[in-house]
């Protein structure tokens, strides 16, 4: 298991986050039984378990969204669980390209997304 490195640890600056879990076939179950957890002892939304590419992700996924007063709690329990599963957070500040580029940290490998969906800043 592979922790975030402390200078690209994701930051509390934000009033609304979203998670964004990666997975494919061999980590549905264990995705599955994170968004369990998260429901029922976070009482965080969760999304949809994508078993399909949505969005600007090339990879399976699954979007949890929380905030600020969640962050400091939630954070630290994800990266501990998350076994080997790559993380995308990301604040949501209403320009969703600053949001999964200048406002996104990992927990994991950094995962290519397809940028092309959002209006880029003139």
């Amino acid at each position: 298991m592979t922790s975030a490195s402390p200078e690209h640890y994701p930051v509390n600056l934000h009033k609304a986050y979203h998670a964004h879990i990666y997975f494919d076939e061999q980590s549905v179950q264990h995705v599955t039984g994170l968004c369990e957890h998260i429901a029922t002892e976070f009482g965080l939304k969760v999304g949809r378990i994508h078993q399909k590419l949505v969005g600007p992700h090339r990879r399976w996924s699954v979007q949890i969204l929380f905030s600020h007063r969640d962050f400091e709690a939630f954070i630290p329990w994800l990266d501990a669980e998350r076994g080997d599963l790559d993380v995308l957070v990301h604040g949501v500040t209403g320009d969703e390209y600053k949001d999964h580029t200048d406002h996104a940290y990992w927990l994991g490998q950094p995962v290519e997304l397809d940028l092309s969906i959002f209006e880029k800043p003139r």
